[in-house]
């Protein structure tokens, strides 16, 4: 197995401190960068967009249980992989965490390469996906810096609108229109339209518009 990521951390959070103070002893020793919480709350407090890795956790605690916090972790600006690590535990109640994205269910007796396994799969898993949310932010920088006319013109064609239609339907002349979709490929870095088309699909523009 590889070493983790030197950014990446393991985030543990269990209101048992005796055993918050074991696993993370373990953790660290064989090589993560680990921080404890005891309480949900408190990790919420500290968590920043800055901060990579996943998220230990146990189910059962005072405050916000674990699937909250799941769930709340989910719904934030860094949606950690969580990995639940708990003395309580069902199939309903594990079959939930799973379908709501957990990376694995384990009971605190599980053996202790079971654990580390999970651990780095779900650090690899939250570095593919930060990696991914960065791409995507860059992506949509690049359509947050066209002009109002350009985000028109783009809508147009990719609902597949030839030039002299876009210019009939915005009230501009053909010429413009081609000057508008050079500049497009040229700042989106595109040499096609379906490639324009991908690239607005992955960013999430034009949901509610309707094909033409």
């Amino acid at each position: 197995m590889h070493s983790p990521p030197e950014s990446a951390t393991v985030f543990i959070v269990d209101d048992d401190a005796s055993f918050l103070k074991s696993i993370s002893r373990l953790l660290r020793a064989e090589g993560f960068c680990v921080q404890a919480f005891e309480s949900a709350e408190i990790f919420f407090e500290q968590l920043v967009p800055e901060m990579s890795g996943c998220v230990l956790v146990d189910l059962k605690m005072p405050g916000l249980n674990g699937l909250e916090l799941q769930e709340a972790l989910a719904k934030s600006s860094n949606p950690l992989p969580v990995v639940f690590l708990s003395a309580q535990g069902d199939i309903p109640t594990t079959v939930q965490a799973m379908r709501s994205g957990a990376e694995d269910f384990l009971t605190k007796l599980s053996p202790k390469e079971k654990v580390l396994e999970a651990i780095r799969r779900a650090l690899a898993r939250g570095a593919r996906e930060r990696a991914e949310r960065e791409r995507l932010g860059a992506l949509r920088g690049r359509f947050a810096a066209l002009t109002p006319r350009e985000l028109e013109v783009l809508e147009h064609v990719v609902h597949g609108r030839l030039n002299k239609q876009i210019a009939s339907d915005l009230g501009i002349n053909e010429r413009t229109v081609k000057l508008h979709r050079t500049n497009l490929t040229r700042r989106l870095q595109v040499q096609s339209v379906a490639e324009l088309t991908r690239l607005v699909e992955e960013a999430g523009l034009f949901k509610r518009s309707k094909a033409v």
